[in-house]
């Protein structure tokens, strides 16, 4: 595991943490071990629920601008897929994540964000994606994603001018969805996806892929999705379960196994 990206678990809870000092800057090193911890997150069954933190002061500040700065268009061809895999293998991650912001979360910083099902941040953090100001555009998922969250034309505002988002308008635009104290955010994230420990995972990890996919194709499409998904857990012994306990104890009240 590398030493700037690191999965810490605890009571069920995995914790991706960041840790490259001063601004958890994402450079090759840093988006490589977020694809392997996501891979491990993935594959841990005592892991029901992921939180993305950069620490008590920043989230991550984006892009290692200095090692970008050097490459040439086909370096950058080289690497483009491994600027969209760090944030994919996020995204794809079959159980729930929230991010943790403190401080900055811009450029690839709000693109792992982004990634993530939701955000938390504290009261003085600030997100944005600044590339134009570089001359670029966002790399790691930022157009898509961000225009998916918050519609074209917040995203388009925000893309364009490259201005960075105080919380409270990232909370009103629907950026982000809690908004506390900055001591508070990593308990209040955690706090956010604890409901998961001990949960039905497969049902979890259906309802989340049903939405993900379901959100990228027709309705059709994504009906389809779903019925196969639903049909599957009929497979699986939290399905029993859960429907036997409410038969004989009312609702709420399963013990699942997550099998």
């Amino acid at each position: 595991m590398s030493d700037v990206v690191r999965l810490e678990v605890e009571d069920g809870i995995g914790t991706i943490r960041l840790d490259r000092p001063p601004m958890n800057a994402l450079d090759g090193e840093v988006q490589a071990g977020i694809v392997e911890v996501c891979r491990e997150a993935a594959e841990r069954s005592d892991v029901a629920a992921v939180v993305v933190w950069g620490g008590e002061k920043v989230f991550a500040a984006g892009a290692d601008i200095k090692e970008m700065e050097a490459m040439s268009y086909t370096d950058m061809v080289d690497r483009s897929g491994m600027l969209q895999d760090f944030t994919k293998a996020l995204a794809k991650l079959p159980k729930p994540t929230v991010a943790a912001v403190t401080g900055y979360a811009l450029g690839g910083g709000c693109e792992v964000a982004l990634a993530c099902d939701w955000r938390v941040v504290a009261d003085d953090a600030k997100l944005g994606q600044p590339e134009i100001l570089l001359g670029i555009i966002p790399g790691a998922g930022g157009t898509q994603r961000l225009a998916r969250l918050v519609g074209p034309a917040k995203a388009k505002d925000l893309v364009l001018s490259g201005r960075f988002v105080a919380a409270q308008e990232a909370l009103e635009i629907g950026l982000v969805d809690a908004v506390v104290p900055a001591a508070e955010v990593y308990d209040t994230a955690r706090a956010m996806v604890a409901r998961y420990v001990g949960g039905p995972s497969y049902a979890v990890r259906a309802a989340k892929e049903a939405i993900d996919r379901g959100l990228e194709v027709d309705l059709e499409t994504g009906l389809e999705i779903e019925r196969q998904l639903f049909a599957g857990l009929f497979a699986t012994k939290d399905r029993a379960t859960g429907m036997r306990s409410f038969v004989e104890n009312g609702p709420g009240k399963a013990e699942f196994e997550g099998a």
